[in-house]
């Protein structure tokens, strides 16, 4: 699937915190991290450009990402080589207050493969907003995880909230494929 050179993996926030022991762990978080690194293994014997969005949080009271912290820290999954770029962000969508779309931009891509953490949060803001901008993305369904969500009584479990939310992507903003489909 990946054979066009205007195409670019994004790689968003799989950091320890979404780990077991990590301050925000998710469920599936390793599964997805091996798959993600499956598909960063492709793109570089493919010689194409990996982009790495890590986040910190700045925001009052955050339990985790907090700057300095060993939960901030890129999982061994996906560890950056050196030429690779990390973008680092401060809000779900790792457009908002980044230099990605310059990097992108640079480097003429078009094409988005996108894998990462929190499905419903951070992969969703960012899918919808590259979207938006015109890019043609291939999500990795299986190199994400997400945890359990509640609203006011309800608890929707892990697997539910992140097969929820890529149907929802699926078709106008992302085609949503598995690591072995790429």
């Amino acid at each position: 699937m990946v054979q066009e050179p205007n195409t670019a993996l994004v790689i968003i926030d799989i950091q320890h915190d979404y780990f077991p022991g990590g301050a925000m762990e998710l469920e599936g978080a390793d599964a997805a991290a091996a798959k993600a690194g499956q598909a960063v293994e492709r793109f570089r014997k493919e010689s194409l450009p990996v982009f790495h969005v890590r986040h910190l949080s700045i925001r009052p009271g955050a339990t985790f990402f907090i700057p300095g912290t060993p939960g901030v820290e890129i999982h061994a999954n996906v560890t950056p080589l050196p030429s690779e770029t990390v973008v680092e962000k401060n809000f779900p969508n790792a457009f908002r207050g980044t230099a990605l779309q310059n990097y992108l931009d640079k480097h003429k891509i078009k094409n988005l493969v996108v894998a990462g953490m929190m499905t419903h949060m951070c992969v969703d803001a960012t899918v919808r907003h590259a979207a938006d901008l015109g890019y043609k993305i291939t999500l990795l369904g299986d190199a994400c995880a997400t945890r359990e969500q509640k609203f006011g009584s309800e608890s929707v479990p892990a697997r539910q909230v992140h097969t929820a939310f890529l149907a929802a992507l699926n078709g106008f903003y992302a085609k949503v494929i598995t690591a072995n489909e790429l």
